[in-house]
């Protein structure tokens, strides 16, 4: 019985001073690493807390361009084109975001309204010249100035605007090969023009309504011979 309750004792001990052991170094550890653990804790928290806060500031920050934006909307369709402009001008200034660069795309149809016709080109021929500015805005730009100078451009102007979305063969290379058609046709090259309504023509799920405006002028085109 005696054993059996040394034993207990003996075991109680070494438990005892083995927590001890942990605990000094625990202790020593700490007076050791302690600051740089709490260093180590505090970047962690700051860091989640911050990517959160970036990501409640992104959110914050596009939907105030978007108001921004609609407003300049509402100046525009009131009649207060200086107003709309003024606020649009500011937007544009904020370079590197999305609604900058719509911002400008916007300027110009603001100047159209007004026939200021050419700072409204001036804009354009510099959102088009800008590889800074988003690739969609660019060829929205490239489309808009394109048709501006369908009647009195140079064909040079035009294919210069043009031939770029054609060979890309993207969302806008039906449109530009049809304006590129009617500066030919300007032009007097007759069977240039028709060959490419041909090729939209050719077009894989090509818009009824496109396809009988191909069809009508390539039928007025063949008179014309």
């Amino acid at each position: 019985m005696k054993r059996e309750v040394d034993s207990a004792e003996q075991e109680a001990f070494i438990r005892e001073v083995t927590e001890e052991v942990k605990n000094d170094q625990l202790k020593q550890m700490w007076e050791k690493y302690g600051i740089f653990i709490i260093l180590f804790v505090v970047v962690v928290l700051v860091g989640a807390v911050s990517f959160e806060g970036f990501r409640a500031w992104q959110r914050k920050k596009s939907e105030t361009w978007s108001d921004t934006y609609s407003y300049a909307l509402s100046l525009e369709n009131q009649g207060k084109y200086e107003e709309s402009l003024e606020v649009l001008e500011d937007m544009a200034q904020k370079e590197g975001n999305i609604y900058s660069d719509i911002a400008k795309l916007q300027m110009t149809n603001v100047l159209f309204e007004q026939n200021k016709d050419d700072e409204a080109v001036e804009i354009l021929e510099e959102i088009v010249a800008d590889d800074d500015v988003n690739k969609k805005i660019r060829d929205v730009s490239a489309i808009k100035l394109a048709s501006y100078k369908l009647d009195s451009g140079s064909i040079e102007e035009i294919d210069a605007l043009l031939l770029p979305l054609i060979e890309e063969n993207g969302s806008w290379t039906t449109i530009a090969k049809e304006m590129r058609a009617m500066a030919l046709i300007r032009e007097g090259n007759i069977e240039q023009a028709k060959a490419l309504y041909n090729e939209i023509l050719s077009t894989p799920n090509l818009p009824d309504s496109l396809k009988m405006r191909v069809q009508d002028m390539l039928s007025v085109l063949g008179d014309a011979n």
